[in-house]
């Protein structure tokens, strides 16, 4: 091997370096500039000479930078690679805590957590589902109901004028596209049915069908879709937005109990307000069946009110009142649930509101069929 003992070969202005058996001293200052000569020219040289290992000694080597601390493991690391081995030794202490300092230290290499098999994940899909949703709406409707029963003759824990303006709100507000969508809906309904029952001449029995329709399935169950869309959407924007706002936590601060102070207000309304919506529903669907009944089928307002009187039945009137009660406490649960869940600032607030609305309406259709069932 060729030895170079007295001649110091340089990498810039500012770094030498000398090979002496199958040592290499550095002097001067290792820096940004001299990185890329160091780990090219002294690389290629130390390759051709052919040794197994080197020592690099820092004896001489007077200062050295961050930049310099890496070009030094590096030019280890590539010699590394061919079965080289390397070493740094010597050093002054301030060198050496340089060197300790900006070290780059070994690098953990990532384990890749195992993927669960499909019967695990299925079953952590269910496990989340049944103890974040199920359980946590049956707490909330406890709760929820707990304080509406225990706060029915306590008035003064209320605001004043609450349940006034809630019903405002969710029901009065709403009557007139109720009314509307249910006279359209009642309108189609005679108009469809009419070619049918005009084809084996029964046309009186559209009064049957219209009536015992809408008093007891589609005024109900059209009635609490709207105000799902309409209220339920609301009542989940505006519990998310208190939440949001911290204004939930300034009640606890103050004392005061959410659920009572916000939620409990609603469900009065909705349970007052929502069986006179059913009746408006009932009514204005049946007043578009008699105008589609008067229309194609002949048959005049007096007659069609006359049948109406013997089909009517207190079972229709007592399904209708027992929908409305079933999907208010739906409609408000619904939408005070995913109000309280809410994330992630602005973004959650329109995500729970969406959500609501098409829980609220599955829950307000499932309940329809259970329901149905039921009154059979």
């Amino acid at each position: 091997m060729e030895k170079q003992n007295a001649r110091y070969n340089t990498l810039g202005k500012e770094l030498q370096y000398r090979i002496d058996e199958s040592t290499v001293y550095l002097s001067g200052s290792l820096m940004l500039t001299q990185t890329v000569p160091f780990t090219g020219k002294l690389y290629h040289q130390l390759r051709e000479l052919g040794a197994k290992a080197w020592v690099i000694n820092l004896d001489e080597l007077q200062d050295v930078d961050s930049a310099g601390v890496m070009a030094l493991f590096h030019l280890k690391a590539k010699l590394q690679r061919p079965g080289i081995s390397v070493r740094l030794e010597g050093g002054s202490e301030s060198l050496l805590q340089k060197i300790d300092l900006f070290s780059p230290g070994k690098a953990q290499k990532y384990q890749v957590p195992a993927r669960d098999t499909f019967l695990a994940r299925s079953g952590e899909a269910v496990h989340h589902f049944f103890t974040s949703y199920v359980f946590g709406f049956v707490e909330l409707a406890a709760d929820v109901f707990y304080w509406s029963f225990s706060d029915v003759f306590r008035p003064r824990v209320r605001r004043a004028g609450e349940i006034a303006n809630q019903a405002v709100l969710i029901g009065v507000n709403a009557s007139l596209i109720v009314a509307f969508m249910s006279f359209v809906i009642g309108l189609v309904l005679a108009l469809q049915s009419s070619y049918q029952l005009r084809t084996f001449g029964a046309n009186i029995y559209i009064v049957d069908l219209t009536v015992i329709a809408m008093m007891s399935q589609m005024g109900p169950l059209i009635t609490a879709i709207l105000v799902a869309g309409r209220s339920g959407s609301s009542i989940a924007a505006e519990i998310a937005t208190m939440k949001v706002t911290s204004e939930l936590d300034a009640l606890k601060t103050m004392g005061l109990n959410p659920i009572r102070f916000v939620v409990v207000p609603k469900l009065y309304a909705s349970l007052i307000t929502m069986p006179f919506l059913v009746i408006l529903a009932s009514v204005a669907g049946i007043a578009g069946g008699a105008v589609a009944a008067n229309i194609y089928l002949d048959i005049t307002p007096e007659i069609f009110i006359n049948r109406m009187g013997s089909v009517m039945q207190n079972k229709d009137l007592l399904t209708g009142f027992v929908k409305s009660q079933v999907y208010a406490g739906l409609i408000v649960l619904t939408g005070s649930f995913y109000g309280f869940r809410v994330e992630r600032g602005a973004e959650g607030v329109g995500k729970v509101t969406t959500t609501a609305v098409v829980v609220a309406i599955s829950l307000v259709i499932l309940a329809d069929s259970m329901l149905g069932l039921i009154f059979y």
